[in-house]
């Protein structure tokens, strides 16, 4: 139970470390382990970060940085493991095949890989190089056991007992075929939606638009459809996310809504906007960039089933006593050490190969 301890201790002081920098402009702490050999080199790599992808606006970047500080204590580090029985591990060599689609976006893995007693060999999107590889770093000066326990390559994967891998429906064929022989988790495109009866708080709408706007709607969490009774009258939804009107104002965003807008115009689709927002009807649960698709329903059991029919195409419900298993508005990009991804547990995946 030691080593357990001591690598729950580790990530505990990353938590520590991290929360230095869930401002835009981070201020030093004293006291912190290390903190004067790494705080002005994690500084310089979120600048790295948000010039090798410039999604990653150092709001966004400070947004995600603060979900795993409030993640990585050691209430719900220990509370999150409590349910497993991590001893007798014979050590195996996870690859993670990571996706750059949001920043950090495949730390859970490593953080799950880690703690079960494996090593990892990481290959990260191209999109998201910078933060991992420094904060592993820091990992191995808090606790030195995790020294040759974590290996980033840009080469094939070669050498690994089990995979994790992440990516579209396209490179989830490809994964599928070249993993085969190997235990895997292997995930692809998802995305979350909302159901809306019509009698949603202004405040749950506005939480809403968190959900939708959050990390411009990159991330399989965000939700990219809405589902509404038939007639639905979006004038109190438009009013709600109103407050997030400034997401215009970057312009990779206000590119994307310009260049939607004109081909739904010249295609002739009837869309609704606000200046900001899309919202067109379509039976796809993948909307472009500052798009929003919604569905009408007749009722709520007809929505029920079609979501249970849907389901491996989707992340997140977001909803207000629709489905046993909904998150609550606002909170989609806000997971627990506990919710993972498709609703496969990785932890007791890594326990079993």
């Amino acid at each position: 139970m030691s080593d357990i301890r001591n690598k729950i201790d580790a990530f505990v002081k990353l938590g520590d470390f991290l929360n230095q920098f869930i401002e835009i402009d981070p201020v030093k702490k004293e006291n912190l382990e290390h903190n004067d050999l790494f705080f002005d080199g994690f500084k310089h790599q979120l600048k790295l970060a948000n010039e090798n992808n410039s999604w990653f606006t150092r709001e966004n970047l400070s947004f995600a940085l603060s979900q795993w500080s409030e993640a990585l204590t050691n209430e719900n580090l220990s509370q999150w493991l409590s349910n497993y029985v991590i001893e007798n591990v014979t050590p195996k060599k996870v690859a993670i095949v990571m996706a750059g689609n949001i920043p950090l976006v495949g730390f859970h893995d490593f953080l799950s890989v880690l703690l079960s007693g494996h090593s990892v060999i990481a290959k990260l999107s191209s999109n998201d190089k910078h933060l991992l590889p420094f904060l592993a770093k820091y990992l191995e000066y808090v606790n030195p056991e995790f020294k040759g326990k974590i290996i980033f390559t840009e080469e094939k994967l070669e050498g690994f007992d089990a995979v994790i891998a992440t990516g579209s429906d396209n490179t989830a064929r490809y994964f599928d075929y070249y993993f085969k022989s190997k235990p895997n988790i292997i995930r692809k495109n998802r995305n979350s939606v909302a159901v809306l009866t019509g009698n949603e708080t202004e405040e749950q709408l506005e939480a809403l638009g968190e959900d939708i706007f959050r990390y411009y709607g990159l991330g399989c969490r965000n939700v990219s459809k809405i589902f509404v009774p038939k007639g639905y009258n979006f004038d109190s939804f438009f009013k709600a996310i109103y407050s997030y009107r400034n997401v215009i104002d970057y312009q990779k965003y206000a590119n994307n809504y310009d260049y939607n807008k004109a081909v739904y115009l010249m295609s002739l689709f009837n869309i609704l906007e606000n200046g900001f927002l899309m919202l067109k009807e379509d039976e796809s649960y993948v909307s472009p960039i500052a798009t929003l698709f919604y569905e009408e329903y007749k009722s709520l059991d007809s929505i029920r089933e079609k979501l249970l029919q849907d389901s491996d195409k989707i992340q997140c419900i977001v909803g207000s006593g629709i489905l046993e298993n909904e998150v609550d508005f606002g909170k989609t990009q806000k997971p627990q050490l506990h919710d993972y991804a498709d609703g496969v547990d990785t932890m007791d995946f890594l326990l079993r190969i």
